[in-house]
């Protein structure tokens, strides 16, 4: 078994969007599996046929394909393997490690009100259990797994440590029902099996669900997967994660407008940790990743965390990547798409719009200069500082301009030049000047907005401001 490939999975539930948890175990997966040349397999749990829809699958789709967790082979529909299921469940039944219970809702009922007033265990034991078969009805019935009556079952988890779960305390659990559908509990072991799960690293809301399944994997003599289930989320307040903390859905934060690397990288640091290390690649990740490295408490999403660690991945990425991951993003967010000319001059101005944005948004408020058109109509924080004074000095600028070299240190020259003419200080012909190229008071540098913009351009923005 441990000389065996690294097979891992992630099984969403198709019925909403992708939940920032569900995005943050399919990245554990992703990385343990893809740091050992393992497989990484997605499954689509969608035996809930009441509450699963096409639209929630694409969702999970989406999802995996923005935070860029590509999966081994076709996606598996859990619904489509049903009759495998059902196939395990009568051959356990078989083996007498299952058998058939003909107790009726009512009775079971019946069952636990009498246990509840006596004061007693409520957990179901089917008086079908130890039946002889020729005394089975003629009769609807459900098949049940035969769980040990006494003593203990170990889940040796590679997260939580060895948990001891105490026999009594688990029941016949139902593997199919009396319409012969599977249950879910079943369907992920023979799944896990059938698809050669070696390990399954999932929320720790599954941790008991452990010891229940346990009893599938050894009633068909089945190696047992390594365990290891994972803290839950919490808000910042310490509680589950939930709608009152903000954002829930991993296409959120796309529409947030967070380049995927930085959430990759956030979520991989929320509940595992290497070092003292916060900003990493995915090559580093892949190669760091391990169970060890899981805290054993629950992580709390910080939202200026996040927003910090996009501000250094927006500013190592390269432009034409940033760009296509910006177009993306307007896409998502139901914003108007750029045009070529947008698109070249967002490029051209990269250099000087990547430090210091934390996301998209501030990222294209700061490309403002380069997006719009002429004539710039100043904000009104910016207009105020187009006073008569100012655009005098502006005015007197502009001729400057018109032969000086196009290089930073001549401009930075020329515009302290006409400073020290009016007995003034570079910033404070800088403010004027950034109104009149950008109509905003938040931009790059004036000397690289005029770069990038060029001299004609520079020109007839002063002119337009000074007019």
């Amino acid at each position: 078994m441990n000389d065996a490939p690294v097979v891992t999975r992630i099984a969403p539930s198709p019925t909403g969007y992708m939940h920032i948890g569900t995005a943050r175990t399919a990245l554990f997966n992703w990385l343990y599996a893809r740091g050992r040349g393992g497989k990484f397999l997605l499954r689509i749990e969608d035996t809930d046929r009441a509450r699963s829809t096409p639209e929630a699958t694409e969702a999970i789709y989406r999802g995996m394909r923005w935070l860029g967790l590509d999966w081994d082979g076709d996606a598996v529909s859990q619904f489509a393997q049903a009759d495998r299921h059902a196939e395990v469940a009568h051959e356990l039944l078989a083996r007498g490690k299952a058998f058939k219970c003909f107790s009726t809702q009512e009775e079971i009922a019946e069952f636990r009100e009498a246990a509840r007033a006596a004061g007693k265990s409520t957990l179901f034991r089917s008086p079908w259990r130890d039946a002889d078969p020729s005394t089975h009805p003629d009769a609807p019935y459900v098949i049940r797994i035969r769980a040990p009556l006494e003593g203990t079952t170990v889940i040796r988890d590679r997260v939580q440590g060895n948990v001891t779960i105490q026999n009594d305390q688990l029941d016949d659990m139902i593997l199919l029902r009396s319409d012969g559908t599977p249950t879910y509990m079943l369907a992920v072991v023979v799944d896990d099996h059938d698809m050669g799960v070696t390990h399954v690293i999932r929320g720790d809301d599954h941790l008991n669900n452990a010891a229940r399944q346990m009893l599938v994997f050894e009633g068909m003599g089945w190696d047992i997967p390594v365990w290891a289930h994972i803290p839950l989320i919490h808000g910042p307040d310490g509680k589950k994660l939930s709608k009152r903390h903000g954002a829930l859905g991993v296409e959120e934060y796309q529409a947030m407008g967070f380049p995927a690397a930085a959430m990759r990288n956030y979520l991989a640091r929320l509940g595992w940790s290497h070092g003292d290390d916060e900003f990493f690649t995915d090559e580093q990740a892949k190669e760091w990743f391990d169970l060890d490295g899981i805290g054993k408490s629950a992580a709390r999403f910080d939202m200026q965390k996040l927003e910090h660690l996009s501000g250094q991945h927006i500013a190592v990425a390269g432009d034409d990547a940033l760009v296509a991951e910006i177009v993306a993003y307007l896409a998502v967010a139901g914003l108007p798409a750029l045009d070529e000319r947008q698109i070249d001059g967002l490029k051209r101005a990269m250099f000087c719009l990547k430090d210091r944005a934390k996301n998209f948004p501030q990222l294209l408020e700061k490309g403002h200069f380069i997006l719009s058109k002429r004539p710039f109509e100043p904000d009104e924080k910016a207009a105020k500082s187009l006073d008569d004074v100012s655009r005098g000095i502006l005015a007197e600028l502009t001729p400057q301009l018109q032969n000086a070299s196009w290089n930073r240190d001549t401009l930075e020259g020329v515009v302290a030049q006409v400073a020290e003419a009016n007995g003034t200080k570079l910033g404070k012909v800088a403010q004027p000047l950034r109104a009149a190229l950008a109509g905003r008071t938040v931009s790059p540098s004036v000397f690289d907005m005029m770069l990038v913009i060029g001299r004609e351009e520079t020109l007839a923005r002063l002119n337009d401001a000074t007019a």
